[in-house]
């Protein structure tokens, strides 16, 4: 019984060392994304840090109009950014969790 309970924990160690591995990457994940119109443009990483943001010209004469497209892209952006990172720490852990009797049942 100790020698499974070394193994799950030395197991999970290794997966949480893996979690903070994927998560690192994840900086370097860059994520684009554009208005509709492609007037504004947005770079963030799969951590959902803002790396640039590219405005045209024609918005800067109607400050309302620049709210309202950062606003509606950064969230387009952070949206696909939240996707990708819980997915590539999902996929992760996933992996690494040992096999617990009864915990198969939240899968």
């Amino acid at each position: 019984m100790f020698g499974d309970l070394m193994g799950m924990m030395g197991k999970l160690k290794e997966t949480q060392k893996k979690v903070e591995e994927t998560k690192k990457r994840l900086d370097t994940v860059l994520i684009d994304e554009s208005s509709s119109d492609k007037k504004l443009t947005v770079t963030l990483t799969a951590n959902r840090t803002i790396k640039s943001i590219k405005v045209d010209e024609s918005l800067l004469q109607d400050k309302e109009e620049l709210e309202d497209y950062l606003i509606l892209t950064l969230n387009k952006a952070i949206e696909r950014a939240t996707q990708v990172n819980e997915s590539e720490i999902a996929a992760v852990a996933k992996d690494g969790m040992p096999n617990i009797p009864g915990m198969d049942m939240f899968k």
